[in-house]
Parts: C-alpha cells; sequence; structure tokens
C-alpha cells in the first residue's frame, strides 16, 4: 500500500517551492514525521516530513523541480526497509579521488555540491557537523583549507595533465529559488524606489570600552556574549522614535507608521543572505537582543528558520563589517525605507581637541527612500545613532 507525500502548506502568499534535495532514497528506512526532502521557497528551506512510517518509494520529482502546494512528490511503501547510515558504514571507505555515489550527491544542497566541485572535495570524506549529519559548505571549506595543508610529501605527488586549452571547465548552475528571489526583490527596490545613501564616521571607543569592561560579567549573567549589534539595535531604536519616518513604509498612496519597531538582521545562510526579523526590538534589553540575533543565526546556519521568522520588520540592519567590507551602499528590504549598513572598525587618525588622535572608527550607511524620507531626516537619524554609539550614556536617559 502507498502513502502520498504532498508539498505541505508552504506559508502565507507562498504557492510554489522549488526540491532542494531528497534526503531519504528510495528503498531506505522512513519514520513516521521524519524529514524525507527539502524545500527551498522564495525565504527558507522548508522540509517535508513523512506521513507515515515505511519505505522510501518512488521520487516523483527530480531536484530543481518547482512544485506547488498539494502536489504529490513521492510516495510511502509499507514495509520496514534498509537503514541508510548501517549500509553506509558497512561499505569500504572511497579514496580520495572516487566520485560521490549518484544517491549521496543528491542528498547535498546546491551550495554544497557547487562547493564539493569547486574545491575537488569527495564528500564521503567529510564528516558534517549541520542538522542530522548534514554536510554544510563550511565543512567543505575547511575539508578543503586540511588538504591544502597536507604533508610536503603528499603534494610532491605527480601533478594531473593539464587540461586541454581549448576547455576551461565552464559549469552552469542553475540559480536557487533563494537566489531568484532576492535578485528580483533588490532589483524591485532598485526600480521602484528613489534609494539614496548618507554616510557618517563612528568612534567605537565608547562601546568598545564599555564591551571590554562588562562582557564576561554580560555573559556569566545572561548566558550570551555582548556584541556590537545590540548596541546598534537600541541605537537605531532611538533613531526612528524620533525620527518615524525612516521607520514607515508606503502602501499604495498611503504611509503606514509602526509604533513599534521589528528589526530586520541580515545574516548569512548556506544559499545566501537571508533577513530574519527580531520583533519588538524597542521594547527589548541588551541580552534579549543578543539572545534573539543569536539564535536567528545559529537557525539560518542549520537551515531551520521558518517562514514566520522571515516575514515583517520594518527597518533592517546589515552588518557587511564581518566580512571586511569599508563601505557599502546597502539596498533596502522591500517594502521597507531604510537600512543601516555597518562596516569595519579599524583604527584611524582623527582631530581631538585640536590633536590628531588613533580611534577605532567605522562607516556608517543609511540607505532610504527619498520618496518618503527626506534628506534631514535621514541625515538626523544617522546623527543619532552615531551619537548613541559614541555615547551609550543616551541608550540609558534616551536620549
Amino acid at each position: 500500500m502507498s502513502t502520498e507525500v504532498k508539498v505541505p502548506t508552504l506559508g502565507e502568499s507562498v504557492s510554489e517551492a522549488t526540491i532542494g534535495e531528497w534526503l531519504k532514497q528510495p528503498g531506505e528506512a522512513v519514520a513516521a514525521n521524519e524529514p524525507i526532502a527539502s524545500l527551498e521557497t522564495d525565504k527558507v528551506a522548508v522540509e517535508v516530513p513523512a506521513p507515515v512510517a515505511g519505505v522510501m518509494g518512488q521520487h516523483l520529482a527530480k531536484v530543481g523541480d518547482n512544485v506547488s502546494v498539494g502536489a504529490v512528490i513521492a510516495t510511502i511503501e509499507a514495509g520496514s526497509g534498509v537503514a541508510a547510515a548501517p549500509a553506509a558504514a558497512a561499505a569500504p571507505a572511497p579514496t580520495a579521488s572516487a566520485a560521490a555515489p549518484a544517491g549521496e550527491a543528491a542528498t547535498l544542497s546546491p551550495a554544497v555540491r557547487r562547493a564539493v566541485l569547486e574545491h575537488g572535495i569527495d564528500p564521503a570524506t567529510v564528516k558534517g557537523t549541520g542538522k542530522d549529519g548534514r554536510i554544510t559548505k563550511e565543512d567543505v571549506v575547511a575539508a578543503a583549507q586540511a588538504k591544502s595543508a597536507a604533508p610536503a610529501a603528499a603534494a610532491a605527488a605527480p601533478a594531473a595533465p593539464a587540461a586541454p586549452a581549448g576547455d576551461r571547465g565552464e559549469e552552469r548552475v542553475k540559480m536557487t529559488r533563494l537566489r531568484q528571489t532576492v535578485a528580483k526583490r533588490l532589483k524591485s527596490a532598485q526600480e521602484t524606489a528613489a534609494l539614496l545613501t548618507t554616510f557618517n564616521d563612528c568612534d567605537m571607543s565608547a562601546v568598545i570600552d564599555a564591551r571590554n569592561r562588562y562582557k564576561d560579567v554580560f555573559e556569566k549573567k545572561h548566558g550570551v556574549k555582548l556584541g556590537f549589534m545590540s548596541f546598534f539595535a537600541k541605537a537605531a531604536c532611538l533613531a526612528l522614535k524620533d525620527i518615524p519616518g525612516v521607520n514607515a513604509q508606503i502602501d499604495g498612496d498611503e504611509i503606514v507608521y509602526f509604533p513599534y519597531v521589528d528589526l530586520s538582521v541580515a545574516v548569512s545562510a548556506p544559499n545566501g543572505l537571508v533577513v530574519p526579523v527580531v520583533r519588538n526590538v524597542d521594547q527589548m534589553g541588551f541580552a534579549d537582543i543578543e539572545k534573539a540575533i543569536a539564535d536567528l543565526g545559529k537557525r539560518a546556519k542549520e537551515g531551520t528558520l521558518t517562514m514566520a521568522d522571515m516575514q515583517g520588520g520594518t527597518f533592517t540592519i546589515s552588518n557587511g563589517g564581518i566580512f571586511g567590507g569599508l563601505m557599502s551602499t546597502p539596498i533596502i528590504n522591500p517594502p521597507q525605507s531604510a537600512v543601516l549598513g555597518l562596516h569595519r572598525i579599524e583604527d584611524r587618525p582623527v582631530v581631538r581637541d585640536g590633536q590628531i588622535v588613533i580611534r577605532p572608527m567605522m562607516y556608517l550607511a543609511l540607505s532610504y527612500d527619498h520618496r518618503l524620507i527626506d534628506g534631514r531626516e535621514a541625515v538626523t537619524a544617522l546623527k543619532t545613532i552615531k551619537e548613541a554609539i559614541e555615547d551609550p550614556t543616551r541608550l540609558l536617559i534616551d536620549l
């Protein structure tokens, strides 16, 4: 007897997804509610659970296929099947040059498959650190680094023959649904909004001193590290309270003002940049903000963010500084009207009280929709953030 596996409800206004990877292959044993496939939606990856226990039957859709909500994508047959892990353990370990089995390759996400090809790594030799032991892109990169650091004797092995001059190994990889959506949204923002960016620089001395002074006791009390994002989140809330238009959105011929701040935080995930939301951040303390951001970052890496985590958001903070970016012009996250870009901290000479001194400085960038936000408002909002970071006491007395 067969049981159909259907695409589950994916969230509000989401009717279609792409088969990202099959987590179970035909013939393998399946437990009830065990994830058997991963779907890529416009925003997050969604796992499809097995409706019943049994044996994985036929895959009715391939990796990369677009499927609609309610569509039948596989079957589960009655029986006990063969457990996947013992079978893999019993098989002899492949050599580093051996090609990955077809079934194994199918379970790798598109980002991981691309990394495997780029670095020439055999996935069978990589230990996965992702959910349920899955291989992540970071695992492949680490394996490639370890391979390059092998003893010199291994490096002295005869080099493989060079590829023919006319064959330079171009590769075409279909864009993931998430990447397609990001591309469309960002291009739409450029075509629809009147984008403009204003800059300022910020002396990080006071925040760095406060963090160094209290980070140990903060982590001991709250169980989370004290980072810079909580300072900028609180500073942004001050600015948005003073300049409501920066926390507003255009809806048709109306302007929607929000009395709360739902902060979108751009974080890196295996399949690309995602922007989950911290709700009511204006009502939260430093510890709660740090915990919320850490949790979102962890779940983004594991691929366990839900559709609800991604919906809404009234203002965005994007920290390109963690990748070493010195300056950028971030693009707003529609339908939001502004985004704050953070960048790397570096020692630079500045003038203080007529003297040239060295200070840890960061460039701040506020991109905004000029249809809604005037230049004076944007500059004032960014100046408020700068002043709150340079004098964190303002965060305590709401100044």
